[in-house]
């Protein structure tokens, strides 16, 4: 219904740490069980709950292609995650974008 920002989110752990930043999807559900989680906070209706999260790696992986094109997530894993978990990569916050 209006402007969106998709990410690839690189953590060992992303799939469930994000959701559960998330929140549960039923907005109602979010706003009594965990009032603080963005869904809690923000979500008006259960289609219109403001943030979208991937239920799994084989899910990351198809939409991260279907937003991404030009993605090889497996390059990534080959070249830049090792480089990510040296720390030898910072965020350039007016591209979106991390880089070495």
């Amino acid at each position: 219904s209006g402007p969106m920002w998709a990410y690839i989110l690189a953590h060992e752990n992303a799939v469930p740490l994000w959701r559960s930043l998330m929140g549960p999807t039923k907005v109602f559900r979010a706003r009594n069980s965990v009032p603080d989680s963005i869904r809690g906070a923000y979500g008006l209706t259960d289609t219109r709950n403001t943030t979208h999260g991937s239920d799994s790696q084989a899910s990351a992986s198809r939409e991260i292609s279907f937003f991404f094109p030009e993605f090889n997530e497996q390059l990534w894993y080959q070249q830049e995650e090792p480089r990510l978990r040296c720390g030898q990569v910072y965020y350039n916050a007016e591209e979106r974008v991390h880089c070495v």
